[in-house]
């Protein structure tokens, strides 16, 4: 697949292939070394930050020497308190509104010796830590790929598209994650297939939301917050509180309802406003003389 745009001679055309092979060669390695060899939290943490970092790594080099178009309106500003307000609240509400229902129906009780200073402290570290990596997959994923499917395609087809890429991405994960669901000694094999199954439809919604956090606030910088807090805020609560069985089904529900209404019903000119300016940028510089 190849973009229609005009180029320059330096540039050349996008092809959606040759950038995920660039991309998935440089990071599946640690994502696949994650879930062979993942078992201590700082095997852990390394494995799957470096395999998103690689995401970053594979875009620039795609970016910056294979199709040499640059990295241009992709969201290089800070954004606005409101945003940042927006997606703490969102992540608090996908992952903290289920438990505090778990706790007040007694579906799940608090150990002891937990205190908010404790959370607070697991979730900041957490948070700081994995800022870097977030804005690893925001900066491929979302600022460079996205745009570059609205040029090929109609927005809402893009976005699909874009999010089944983020679910298969995420495949050496989500095997790892199959192996570890109970009953999956039996036969390891139907485990993988339903949690592939499962996870394929609240993913993809899971990923237009996050499209929409950084189209709508046009900032890599809320995005990467956004996904730090919402990689976080279910870690350090998990780790520190627990999950009762209401949070994976409250997150998985939240996020394909949320996921599918901005799909269906959400503005999306901002990025249809950078598909056009993209297009105009290659349009104008292919008339400047060589």
């Amino acid at each position: 697949m190849t973009t229609t745009s005009q180029t320059t001679p330096a540039q050349r055309p996008f092809s959606l292939v040759l950038y995920l092979l660039i991309v998935f060669a440089l990071s599946w390695p640690f994502q696949i070394a994650y879930a062979l060899w993942g078992e201590t939290p700082t095997a852990s943490y390394l494995l799957s930050s470096l395999s998103m970092v690689m995401v970053t790594v594979g875009t620039f080099i795609a970016g910056r020497w294979v199709f040499r178009d640059g990295f241009k309106n992709m969201g290089w500003n800070w954004g606005k308190p409101k945003h940042y307000l927006a997606v703490f609240a969102l992540a608090l509400f996908i992952f903290a509104v289920p438990i505090f229902i778990e706790n007040a129906f007694g579906l799940h009780t608090l150990p002891a010796g937990i205190s908010a200073s404790l959370i607070l402290t697991s979730f900041i570290t957490r948070f700081l830590l994995t800022l870097i990596p977030g804005f690893g997959e925001e900066f491929g994923w979302r600022a460079y790929l996205l745009p570059h499917l609205a040029q090929c395609y109609s927005v809402r087809k893009a976005l699909l598209i874009h999010a089944f890429i983020w679910w298969a991405w995420h495949i050496p994960a989500l095997v790892k994650i199959g192996l570890q669901v109970e009953g999956s000694d039996a036969n390891p094999w139907l485990s993988i297939a339903l949690t592939l199954l499962v996870s394929l439809i609240p993913a993809m919604m899971n990923a237009t939301l996050f499209a929409y956090v950084w189209t709508a606030s046009q900032s890599l910088a809320v995005a990467s917050v956004y996904h730090s807090a919402y990689d976080e805020v279910r870690d350090a609560l998990e780790k520190t509180i627990g999950f009762g069985p209401l949070v994976s089904l409250w997150e998985m529900a939240a996020t394909l309802i949320f996921g599918a209404l901005l799909l269906w019903k959400a503005d999306w000119s901002a990025l249809l406003t950078q598909k056009t300016t993209s297009s105009l940028s290659l349009g104008e510089k292919s008339k400047e003389p060589s």
